[in-house]
């Protein structure tokens, strides 16, 4: 697959810089007489029938974005002790040139590229990043902004209602349309509600650098799948139910973990995955996506694509949300895909 089949234009103006909610729902039936329409959150959520399996992912959203005295960083992963991965500018900047963090720490810049490395000076342990870091927005919010530096709504904002595994750099945006209350609702019906980690890193949201998509190398993020979780999902799938996945992070651990890429243990499935889901893929357990509208070239977008089994369904259906004005990426609003 070529990168330029991940193009499309969009109107700036329907990037959403905040929330609106209630969210607006684009569902699609993926059939050869497909059709987009709108319909309510409410709407969806009675909609999902009775004895089916809703997953969700429960990984938290970690401040990791920093501000130095001159620059802005986002720490994504620790690779060695005190070695992070980090993204910032750093074409004008020289290996071996430290950065005065804050709390006295220091940073020395080991690697340069995309991403790039850092060796600090001390730990930087999750109560380090809650008390001096920022929220980890898109690029493209930020630059909606007057002020680059998150909100204190975003807090809430860019955090799930059942955050709870520390250990995100960016958040699983499809969860950010539900609530608790919503899954309550789904349960009292007979739906069945279970959830699992997946840390959102890398692999998730750094740019596509080739011209073709095989060549592309999606970075590692851990995974944990409960043995509640993977017992439901073979109920489900014994019994003839549906599994909808609450987001690309979702369905990308889910279908790892029919590929094999975990260990076993009493408590479930765990280990990365660098699964990267393109047209042709054979999905093997998720019916039903539920996940935001994603920025051209990016191997979310990809992934869509490989769900709907042709790129023409998805662009058909991007174009129909924006001629009627739906809001786009990680703030904007919701896209339902019905296999």
């Amino acid at each position: 697959m070529h990168i330029s089949e991940l193009d499309f234009e969009y109107p700036e103006a329907l990037v959403a810089a905040q929330p609106t909610r209630p969210s607006r729902v684009m569902r699609t039936h993926l059939s050869e007489a497909f059709f987009p329409e709108e319909i309510s959150i409410p709407e969806l959520l009675s909609s999902i029938p009775s004895g089916d399996l809703l997953v969700v992912n429960d990984t938290k959203v970690v401040p990791r974005r920093l501000f130095s005295e001159t620059a802005e960083i986002l720490f994504t992963d620790e690779i060695e002790p005190n070695v992070w991965q980090v993204l910032f500018p750093a074409r004008d900047r020289k290996v071996g040139e430290v950065l005065r963090l804050p709390g006295g720490i220091f940073a020395e810049l080991l690697q340069k590229g995309i991403p790039q490395l850092l060796k600090v000076s001390g730990p930087l342990v999750h109560n380090y990043f809650e008390e001096y870091g920022k929220m980890p927005l898109p690029p493209y919010i930020q630059k909606l902004r007057t002020d680059r530096e998150s909100s204190l709504e975003d807090q809430a904002w860019y955090q799930t209602e059942w955050a709870q595994e520390r250990g995100s750099s960016a958040a699983p945006t499809a969860s950010l349309h539900f609530s608790n209350s919503d899954f309550e609702g789904l349960k009292k019906r007979g739906v069945f509600v279970e959830k699992l980690t997946l840390h959102v890193g890398l692999g998730t949201y750094l740019p596509i650098q080739v011209q073709n998509l095989t060549e592309h190398p999606m970075h590692k993020e851990w995974v944990s799948i409960p043995a509640a979780t993977v017992a439901a999902i073979e109920k489900r799938k014994h019994q003839g139910g549906k599994v909808w996945a609450l987001g690309t992070t979702v369905t990308r651990a889910l279908e790892s973990a029919a590929l094999g890429k975990f260990s076993h243990s009493i408590d479930g499935l765990s280990g990365p995955t660098d699964l990267l889901i393109l047209p042709g893929f054979q999905f093997q357990v998720v019916d039903r996506l539920l996940t935001n509208f994603h920025q051209p070239r990016s191997t979310l977008l990809a992934l869509v694509y490989g769900f709907a089994g042709k790129k023409e369904i998805v662009l058909k259906s991007y174009q129909w949300a924006m001629e009627q004005q739906f809001r786009l990426f990680s703030y904007g609003d919701l896209s339902v895909w019905i296999r």
